[in-house]
């Protein structure tokens, strides 16, 4: 039998007024509501020629951005990434490198020798990889970087921070933000080994604010191509409060300043001959462990001047090389008011990539957030474009100018030098 138009209505109404139905479509509509309004295409900071390099190479700058929906606000993407960030499988050949003052660093290679784009090692392009405050080269942030890197063919180097690699501390010397010494060693070392291979610099939070300080003070003699950052801490003052704020203390700052807490007890008998270790391990925030551990190892007078020297914002002129810089407006650690926009601006050798969600190394995009993520198909893109098309990247950025000019100098003086000897 046919069912009569008003019992048909009769039916449907039962079935899509029952609490389950109302309670999933009430979900999936507001989620798509939320989905469609944060996404956004990125703001890209940076020169015209920069800008027309990077939209052709690395396309993904002028995609929208599609952050996860059900992620709200950059500390549930934060919190998100570091619990169910997904750990691609990478074997690491470990090598230890004995620092000028006795020290040691530990580096993790992927050499990846079995590589169809560059089978000769002695050219093969690497990316040395910076992570950040606590981490290390089992970071599923660098295990993911590592992997966008590899598979298109480049060497990977990840530059663990003294003692937290595993190795023992031989002296009573950690790292710091403003302290560039030992990458300065870790670039020469592998330039050492590889002089004709090109060598770009990935930093990741801390890792990025040495990067951008070991790029400001070395200029035209760093040793690298290019650089890009993540979730940059631009004012470490102003990042410092933003993390003493209640909610970003319990969810983050507590926990990172447990993580340097464990690391100084791991290394307590040769830390103890510079420091009160019993006071430092009573630090409950990141700005007490600097102002009792990280500013009197290296030297500062208080807690102030170390941020202040480790800030990298108004260094960003001394820079020499391409820089791409991706942060979020919402990440925790670093406040949007922090970013250096009318600096980047004035720079044609810097872009500034800005979301206006996505946490703290996070920027999950879809529902199910656990793969690559919106950062690590930037770094895929922005690693192979630097490396495919070094002078259109130069060309861009200025730099193809200033080299002819240089080469011109050079020749100019060649003559002047010979009349001299004679």
């Amino acid at each position: 039998m046919y069912l009569s138009s008003v019992e048909l209505w009769r039916t449907y109404w039962e079935s899509v007024s029952r609490p389950y139905t109302v309670f999933i479509c009430s979900v999936t509509a507001a989620l798509y509501y939320l989905w469609g309004r944060k996404c956004e295409t990125p703001a890209l900071i940076c020169t015209e020629a920069f800008s027309v390099f990077l939209k052709k190479h690395c396309p993904v700058v002028a995609e929208r951005f599609h952050p996860t929906p059900w992620c709200w606000g950059g500390r549930v993407q934060t919190l998100v990434c570091a619990l169910l960030k997904s750990r691609p499988p990478v074997s690491y050949r470990n090598e230890l490198i004995r620092t000028l003052d006795g020290g040691q660093i530990s580096l993790d290679w992927v050499d990846n020798q079995m590589s169809e784009t560059y089978p000769e090692s002695c050219v093969r392009p690497t990316v040395l990889i910076l992570p950040g405050l606590t981490g290390n080269s089992q970071q599923p942030y660098v295990l993911h970087a590592v992997s966008q890197a590899t598979r298109r063919g480049y060497r990977c180097v990840v530059f663990n921070n003294r003692g937290v690699g595993g190795e023992e501390l031989l002296t009573p010397v950690t790292y710091c933000a403003a302290n560039t010494s030992d990458l300065e060693q870790v670039v020469q070392h592998v330039k050492g080994l590889y002089p004709q291979a090109p060598v770009l610099g990935a930093g990741v939070s801390l890792g990025g604010m040495i990067l951008l300080n070991y790029l400001a003070r070395k200029r035209t003699e760093s040793g690298m191509v290019a650089g890009i950052t993540i979730s940059v801490a631009w004012d470490a003052l102003k990042s410092s409060d933003s993390m003493e704020e209640p909610l970003n203390w319990l969810l983050f700052n507590k926990h990172l300043t447990n993580g340097l807490r464990q690391k100084v007890t791991r290394h307590r008998k040769i830390l103890e001959k510079v420091v009160d270790v019993d006071y430092v391990l009573k630090a409950r925030t990141i700005r007490e462990f600097d102002e009792r551990f990280t500013s009197h190892v290296f030297g500062y007078k208080s807690c102030v001047d170390y941020y202040h020297d480790a800030s990298p914002a108004k260094k960003l002129p001394h820079t020499a090389v391409p820089i791409l810089c991706l942060n979020a407006a919402d990440d925790p650690f670093s406040p949007q008011s922090t970013f250096p926009v009318s600096i980047v601006q004035t720079l044609p050798n810097v872009a500034l990539l800005l979301t206006a969600h996505g946490g703290h190394i996070a920027f999950l995009e879809g529902l199910f957030p656990r793969g690559e993520s919106y950062m690590e198909r930037l770094f895929g893109q922005f690693v192979q474009a630097v490396f495919e098309h070094p002078k259109d990247i130069k060309r861009a950025c200025g730099m193809a100018k200033d080299e002819s000019n240089q080469q011109h100098s050079d020749v100019g003086e060649k003559p002047i030098r010979d009349v001299s000897s004679q």
